[in-house]
C-alpha cells in the first residue's frame, strides 16, 4: 500500500532520515515499523512567517517492499536512418537531438561555438582581458548560454510537456538526484559542463552527429520547402527537416532569414539592469534572521512591480551568485547572472527589468527591436571606457538622480565604472525602476539600500524577434520542414523549457513524416 503525505520540518531536521520517518508516522498514523520506505516528491522551503520550515510531499510505502523504478532512457542506434538537422546546441538543441534518437531519427547537430571545454578558454579571456570572441562566448558553444551562466531549472512550463522526463534526463547524464523534488531546482554552473559532455557522448554513441565551429550560414530552399543548409559559407548538409534552435543571441540568423524574405516578427523582450546586494542582507530579509542557518541555501527572491501601468520585475536570480559579461559581438555590454552548485558566493544578483512593448519603438521593422536592444548595448559599452568595464551605479544614488562617488565591491569581473545609467537607459526604463526599486524596499526590508549595485545592461531576457510557426505542425508558415525552436524563435524562457520545446519539435517532426 503505498500513501502521500505532506509533512513540515525545522531546516535542521531536513535532512535526518530519522526525523522524517518519525513526522511521517505521526502525521500518517502509521506506525514507523509499517513504513517499508518513503520517497520525497517534492521539497520546499517556506519563510512566509518568522518559523522558517521546509514543506515536504512525501510517498510511504506501507508493509511493501519497495522496488526502485529505473527510469533511464536507452538509446537505438540510428546511425543510418533519416537525418534531422538541428542549428544550435544548446538545451532545446540537444533534447531534440536525444528525442530524434528516440523516435528513430538521426540527429545532426551544428554548433557555431565550441565543445564545452574549448570554451572555457574563451570566457577566460571576457573576464581577465575583456576580449571577446563573437564565436564562443557565454552565449556561443556547447549547451548554450545556460552552461556558464546557472543552470537553473524552475519552469512554469508544466503544460508544455513532461518537465519529470527533462528532469530525469539530467539525473541520467550526471545531475543530482534533488533536482527531482526540489521546488527551485538548480545544477550549478561548476557541474553543468559534465552533464552536457555526458549528453553529447551519448548522441554519438546512438549514431547521431555533433559539429562545433560550424556556423549556419544559409538556408537550402527549394519551392517552399527547406532541403538542408549551408555551413562556414562553404559546405552544404542535407535533410528536409531542419530545427533552428539558436538562441536569443544569434543576431545574424533573423537577419538571414529577413534577408531571404522569410517571415519574422518583431517580438517585446524586457531591458534593464543587473543587481547585486551583499548575500547576507537577502538572508535577513527573506529568512527574519541575523545570521542564515547552516542548514539553509542562500536566500532567493521574487519581486514584480506596475509602475504607470508598466511591468518591473525581477528575473533570472542568483542566490551566491557572480555577474558575468555574455556579449557576443564587439563593442557591447550585455551582463547576465550565474550560481555554482553550492551558491557560496558572497553576492546575491538579479536582472530587474522593465518590459519594452512595440509601441515603444517605432516603425514596421521586424527587426526594430533587436537594433533598439543593440543601441542600448552599445552605450553601455561607450560608458563604460572597453574592455568590457560595465557602467554601474549604487542603488539609493540611481533613484536619487546623483552619481556615485564610489562603488562598492562587487562581483564582476571585468570592472564597474560609475556612471549616471540615465545616460544609456531609455528614459521609461529609467523613470519605472526609479519607482519600483523604494516598492520592492517596502516589500522586502533591507533591500532598497547604497550597499546594493545596478550593473548595466541587463538585456537579453528574452528574443526581441519571434520566428512564426504553425501550432499543430511547429513548421514555419512559410517553409515547410523549417522547425523555428525554443528561446530564439520567442517560444521558450529557459533551460527546461527550452529543452521542452526541443522534444516538441522532435515529435512534431516524426507525426509530419506518419502523414
Amino acid at each position: 500500500m503505498q500513501k502521500d503525505i505532506e509533512i513540515t520540518l525545522v531546516p535542521s531536521k531536513a535532512d535526518d532520515q530519522k526525523a522524517i520517518l518519525e513526522s511521517l508516522s505521526l502525521a500518517s498514523g502509521v506506525k514507523q515499523s509499517q513504513i517499508t520506505h518513503f520517497k520525497i516528491l517534492k521539497r520546499s522551503i517556506d519563510a512566509r512567517s518568522r518559523k522558517v520550515v521546509y514543506r515536504m510531499q512525501v510517498r510511504i510505502f506501507i508493509d511493501e517492499e519497495y522496488v526502485p523504478e529505473n527510469q533511464f532512457f536507452k538509446y537505438a542506434k540510428v546511425a543510418d536512418n533519416k537525418k534531422v538537422i538541428i542549428v544550435g546546441a544548446g538545451p532545446a538543441g540537444l533534447f531534440a537531438a536525444l528525442q530524434c534518437i528516440e523516435n528513430g531519427l538521426k540527429p545532426i547537430v551544428v554548433e557555431r561555438g565550441k565543445d564545452v571545454k574549448q570554451r572555457r578558454r574563451d570566457l577566460a579571456a571576457i573576464n581577465k582581458l575583456g576580449i571577446v570572441n563573437t564565436e564562443s562566448n557565454y552565449c556561443y558553444g556547447e549547451g548554450g548560454a545556460g552552461t556558464y551562466s546557472d543552470g537553473k531549472l524552475y519552469t512554469r512550463s508544466n503544460k508544455r510537456g513532461d518537465v519529470n522526463k527533462i528532469l530525469q534526463l539530467f539525473v541520467q547524464h550526471g545531475a543530482d538526484e534533488d533536482i527531482m523534488v526540489d521546488a527551485r531546482p538548480h545544477i550549478g554552473t561548476n557541474k553543468l559542463p559534465h552533464i552536457i559532455t555526458a549528453i553529447r557522448e551519448t548522441i554519438i554513441e546512438a549514431g547521431g552527429e555533433v559539429l562545433f565551429d560550424t556556423k549556419l550560414t544559409d538556408l537550402i530552399i527549394k519551392e517552399g520547402a527547406v532541403q538542408g543548409i549551408v555551413i562556414n559559407h562553404e559546405q552544404e548538409l542535407y535533410a528536409t527537416s531542419v530545427i533552428l534552435a539558436t538562441g536569443h543571441s544569434a543576431r545574424d540568423i533573423y537577419e538571414l532569414l529577413n534577408s531571404k524574405n522569410i517571415l519574422i516578427e518583431a517580438k517585446p523582450f524586457a531591458l534593464g539592469v543587473r543587481i547585486e546586494h551583499p548575500q547576507n542582507i537577502i538572508d535577513q530579509a527573506q529568512y527574519h534572521c541575523d545570521i542564515r542557518s547552516e542548514f539553509l541555501p542562500p536566500a532567493y527572491y521574487s519581486l514584480v512591480e506596475q509602475v504607470k501601468n508598466r511591468g518591473v520585475f525581477s528575473f533570472c536570480m542568483c542566490p551566491g551568485g557572480i555577474i558575468a559579461p555574455c556579449a557576443t559581438g564587439l563593442d557591447e555590454i550585455v551582463v547576465n547572472g550565474w550560481s555554482p552548485s553550492k551558491r557560496n558566493n558572497p553576492y546575491a544578483n538579479s536582472g530587474t527589468v522593465v518590459q519594452i512593448t512595440l509601441d515603444d519603438v517605432q516603425g514596421y521593422d521586424p527587426l526594430r527591436m533587436l537594433q533598439f536592444q543593440a543601441e542600448i548595448e552599445q552605450k553601455a559599452f561607450e560608458a563604460g571606457g572597453g574592455n568590457l568595464v560595465a557602467p554601474a551605479q549604487r542603488m539609493v544614488d540611481f533613484v536619487e538622480n546623483r552619481l556615485s562617488i564610489d562603488l562598492p565591491k562587487n562581483s564582476y569581473l571585468p570592472g564597474t565604472k560609475s556612471v549616471m545609467l540615465d545616460n544609456i537607459l531609455p528614459d521609461f526604463v529609467s523613470e519605472s525602476l526609479r519607482g519600483a526599486l523604494p516598492l520592492f524596499g517596502r516589500k522586502m526590508k533591507g533591500y532598497y539600500t547604497n550597499d546594493a549595485i545596478l550593473v548595466g545592461v541587463e538585456s537579453r531576457t528574452s528574443s526581441p524577434v519571434r520566428i512564426p510557426r504553425d501550432k499543430e505542425t511547429f513548421q514555419h508558415p512559410q517553409v515547410k520542414g523549417l522547425y523555428p525552436c525554443a528561446e530564439g524563435a520567442g517560444y521558450a524562457g529557459g533551460i527546461v523549457s527550452a529543452a521542452i520545446d526541443g522534444v516538441n519539435c522532435a515529435n512534431a517532426i516524426l507525426n509530419q513524416a506518419k502523414h
